[in-house]
């Protein structure tokens, strides 16, 4: 008699149908916002502050290298190295007084365009000595002020000793169109050429130098 009035009543009720209770999900949902709002009543919202880029910090300037070379520099300036002494692989470097620490490097590196070249490979030294100061004439007449000047490297000479080296970087440092002078980068000849600084004001003295 139960069974049937639960079928007149509320139809025939499947196992497997879950039977919800009408309003549960509603109060829990009701008491969990309630919760929520009393939880974070307090709560300030974050101030967002806008934070500065940095940019990428320049590469550190090598000042104490700098400071050493500048040191070699102001020695060769003064005369107080000898160039006869220069052994093979050796880097030979001059400058006059006048000519700035920061001159020097950028000769050092190459920045300079090199407006005319000599080669004096296989050449005697008294033969060497005459193409140079000739090619030197030369490039003061037409105010040249950059030049390049190869000597070789001494790999054919006995022992490796190389004669035409420090022969070219004496005469040069004698010479007083010379302003400066530094062994090349590898590109252009490395310890066996030199970028050469010549003053474009200079005056020809009864021997051409």
């Amino acid at each position: 008699m139960s069974k049937t009035k639960l079928e007149g009543d509320c139809g025939r009720v499947s196992s497997n149908r879950p039977i919800r209770i009408s309003g549960a999900d509603d109060i829990s949902s009701s008491d969990d916002i309630d919760l929520f709002r009393s939880a974070v009543r307090d709560v300030k919202p974050l101030v967002h502050e806008t934070l500065a880029v940095r940019k990428t910090p320049p590469p550190p300037t090598p000042t104490q290298s700098n400071r050493d070379d500048d040191e070699v520099m102001a020695e060769m300036a003064n005369g107080q190295l000898d160039y006869t002494e220069l052994k093979y692989g050796e880097e030979a470097i001059f400058q006059r007084s006048s000519v700035s620490p920061a001159v020097m490097r950028k000769l050092r590196r190459g920045d300079f365009a090199v407006q005319a070249e000599v080669d004096l490979h296989g050449l005697s030294v008294s033969g060497a000595k005459t193409n140079l100061s000739q090619f030197l004439r030369r490039c003061s007449g037409r105010g040249l002020t950059c030049i390049r000047v190869i000597h070789g490297k001494g790999h054919r000479s006995p022992g490796k000793i190389p004669v035409l080296k420090p022969m070219v970087a004496h005469w040069l440092s004698h010479w007083n169109i010379i302003l400066a002078f530094a062994s090349a980068r590898p590109v252009d000849g490395g310890t066996g050429a030199l970028y050469v600084l010549l003053d474009a004001r200079h005056h020809r003295s009864s021997n051409g130098l």
